[in-house]
Formats: structure tokens, sequence, C-alpha cells
């Protein structure tokens, strides 16, 4: 192993691009079109006063991180604004530490910052993520090595600092053992509003991009094999959609698995049991039913840790998501009856590390594989956020991640066509640019990131075109 370096913050400045959907996407009963893509630069110094510049980049989506409906769109991109703010303050504040050493003694700071400001944890959640893959990134430019060198060879200095239930785990020796695959099967989104077939689709609705739409031709343009399903929270209406995309499914996709999500929209056990039990209790479900994976937050986070769901979780696996709002949300879910959670680059690369690490030891306890961690997506766009999570995907080893960014933005959106050749000539195993622009490729279902895995940096070998952006 080689010593971690120890640095601190010198810099650090946030932009913005705008990013506008092809059509609309529904967060439970939130509809989104357009949001704007936050960009972090910062440069760091070591001991000796090498220099070293890192990027990161995340969607700023509304209704997502703050559900709060009294609170407009712009209302949470402000909330995201003002998270990563407070994680520069809290990182330049813990002065000179190894990376992880600076998250984990900005963290506890940040959080009680924020929640002072009235943020809740995934949106304080943030603004230390963003912050620290940045960090993470200059690090590894510093040192010329990929971040999943830098995880395995200790660079970064994880430790259990944040996790003290990791007492006795042998953190640096499990992390040195992680193997990246530069192969994910893409998980598709079934989203509420999503049309499902060509029958489905009013003429004036068709996007006219040349780019799939409807479930059934994302299925035949990509060959997907692994599906995420949006549910509502009303079970009758729920159990008709789901009758529906099973009808396409069964035909059109060979050998299909599925996880459910709730996103909060069921107020309690008893409404996600009705669900289940209407699912179970229809034959043209039969085969949906026997490929779901798990239930992703069906509960409200108001309510998720509250309780006991240890009866419901007899019957399927369950999983945290917008529940995961801190590095102790994990046990207290397994206390409670969860098994799962999910990964995700906006609440943090160490925190899905930890969570890892944690589904390790207690499956080694048990001797079993109850306990699991997913690869979810947040509209993540194409470029450096997409890779950047994709490396996180990878490193924690799931075998197919959540991806719909690309399902509802064309390409790069508006990221200059300059930014689009880049990536093309430098990552030319993710995209594709037949149609001129820089375009997710997903063929056979599977993403390929050898290119981002083996980049020096976290996950792209391009920098951002930072005139294209405002300042934030």
């Amino acid at each position: 192993m080689t010593e971690a370096p120890v640095v601190r913050l010198i810099e650090a400045d946030i932009f913005e691009r705008q990013v506008g959907f092809r059509f609309p996407f529904r967060f439970g009963r939130a509809r989104v079109e357009s949001a704007p893509q936050a960009f972090v630069r910062v440069r760091i110094a070591d001991a000796s006063g090498h220099e070293a510049t890192g990027w990161s980049a995340e969607m700023m989506m509304p209704k997502w991180f703050d559900k709060n409906p009294a609170l407009s769109p712009d209302d949470n991109v402000a909330q995201l604004r003002a998270s990563l703010h407070l994680a520069i303050a809290g990182l330049r504040a813990a002065g000179t530490r190894t990376p992880f050493g600076l998250h984990a003694a900005a963290e506890a700071d940040h959080h009680q910052a924020a929640a002072g400001r009235g943020l809740p944890p995934l949106v304080a959640s943030y603004g230390l993520a963003l912050m620290d893959r940045a960090i993470i990134d200059a690090v590894c430019r510093m040192k010329g090595v990929s971040a999943a060198d830098s995880v395995r060879q200790d660079l970064l200095g994880i430790t259990n600092a944040t996790a003290p239930d990791l007492a006795g785990f042998d953190l640096a020796d499990f992390l040195s053992r992680l193997e990246p695959s530069p192969r994910l099967a893409a998980r598709h989104t079934v989203g509420l509003a999503d049309t499902l077939t060509a029958a489905d689709l009013a003429p004036k609705q068709r996007v006219e991009d040349s780019l799939p739409q409807t479930l059934e031709e994302v299925i035949a343009a990509y060959g997907h094999r692994y599906f995420k399903i949006k549910v509502s929270g009303r079970p009758a209406e729920d159990l008709e959609r789901l009758i529906a995309i099973a009808a396409v499914l069964d035909l059109t996709a060979d050998r299909y698995q599925v996880t459910l999500d709730g996103n909060e929209q069921f107020e309690n056990v008893d409404a996600v049991a009705d669900l289940l039990d209407r699912i179970e209790k229809e034959p043209r479900l039969a085969r949906l039913r026997r490929s779901i994976l798990f239930f992703e937050q069906p509960i409200a986070r108001a309510e998720a840790l509250s309780k006991s769901v240890a009866g419901l979780a007899q019957r399927m696996p369950l999983e945290i998501d917008e529940s995961d709002g801190d590095i102790g949300a994990f046990p207290r879910a397994r206390e409670l009856g969860y098994a799962g959670i999910s990964a995700k680059s906006c609440k943090g690369f160490y925190r899905a590390l930890i969570n890892r690490a944690r589904v390790e030891k207690w499956n080694g306890e048990a001797g079993s594989s109850r306990y699991f961690i997913s690869a979810e997506d947040l509209t993540t766009q194409s470029g450096l956020a997409l890779q950047q999570d994709l490396v996180l995907a990878a490193l924690v080893g799931a075998g197919h991640v959540e991806r719909n960014g690309h399902h509802y933005v064309d390409g790069m959106a508006r990221a200059p066509m300059g930014e689009q050749a880049s990536y093309l000539a430098d990552h030319g195993d993710l995209y594709d640019g037949a149609s001129g622009r820089a375009r997710l490729a997903i063929k056979g279902g599977e993403l390929t990131f050898e290119t981002a895995l083996k980049a020096i940096g976290l996950g792209s070998s391009v920098e951002p075109d930072w005139t294209s952006m405002t300042a934030s």
C-alpha cells in the first residue's frame, strides 16, 4: 500500500449548464422538464506545495432531494447551491489531511450547518458529495492514477472514522481486493409518464430526433434485459400499469429482470403489502413477479425508518434510497428489516464504498448474501457526471446500473461540440457519434467504459468547457 497524501483545498468554483429534457420526467407526482447541471472545479495542494486541479458534475434535479410541495423547482435548485457553498467552507476549514480525512473532518459539521439552514440530509449530502469527487479527481491527477487504483492502493486514506460499526473490519484489505468490471448491464427506467407502445403515443407527442421513445422502441434499440419500474403508491392504478408493462416485456425482452421503485409514494407497510397482494394474485404478472429483484424506497422517508418492515421484507427484499441521508442510515435500516441500499454519486463516493464494506461484513457474519448494494441513477448526464458514476458503480460491484439520463436528454444536450468531440475521441467505447453528437452507446443491453475506468482521475480524460457555463 502507498501512503495517502495529505492535501488541502485551495480554491473551489461552481458552474452550471442548463439541460432540457426530450419529454417530462416524473418523480412521484412531480413533473420535471429541465434542470441545471452543476460542475465543480477545485484546486488542491499537497504538503510539498504541489498543486492539482479536479472536477465533478451532477444534475441539480428538483423534486427529489426535497419533495416539500411548498417549494418550487427553483427553490430546490437554490437548496443544492447552498449545500455546495457550505461544503466548500467546511472542507477549507478542515485544513490539511488525507482526501478521506478532509471528508471525515467536515461531514458532521457540514450536515449540522445544512440542518441549521433548513436543508434536509439528502440536500446536505449533495454538496459534500460533489466536493469529495472533485478532490478525489484532483488527487488522482496529482498522483497519475485512476480512481479505481487510488481506492485499491489506499491513496485516499479511507478509514472507519465515519463508520464506527466497521471497527475490527479490515477496510484497507477489503478495498484492495475490489475488482471493478469495465462492463455493466444498463437497467432502463420505465417512468410513470413513459409511453409503452407506439399505439399509445399521440402524433403530437412524437419527438423527431431519431432516438427511441416508447418502451418497445427502447428495447429494440438497446437490447435491455434489466428494467426499473416506477410505481405511484396507488395499488389499483399501479396494478394496471404493471400489467401493461409486463405485456411489453413478456413479448420483447429476453430473460428480463426488474426492480420496483416507489419513490416514497406509499404511506406505510400496509399500502406496500396491498400492491404485493395484487401482483401475486394477477396471473398476467406471473413472469414479472418472478423477475423482481427488490423494491426500492416504497415508504416515505418520514416513516420509512420509524417502524419495522420485517414482515414485508420476508416477501421481497427492500432497499432504502431517499432515506439514505447520512452515513448511519444503512445500519438503522438494517435493524428494521431492510436488506439493501442504493449507491448514487450524488449521495457520496465514500458513503457508497463504506456501505459496500458493510454488505461484505454483514453477509460474512450471516453466511449469506442477504444484504446488497445497487447502483441507481438520478438522470445522470453523459460526460463527466455519468463516467464518475459508472466508476463508482463498478467499484461497488454492481452487475447492472440504472441509466435513464440518456433517455430524457439527446446526447450531451447543450455541451459544446468541441467538448463532445473530445469525449468521442477519448472515450469512444462509451459513446456513438454517428448522429453528429455524442450519444451514449448501449449495445446488447450493456455499457462498456474501460477508458473511463482506466482514465487518470475520476472517470474522465476530458476537461469540461468552462466557458460554456455560468458561474454559480
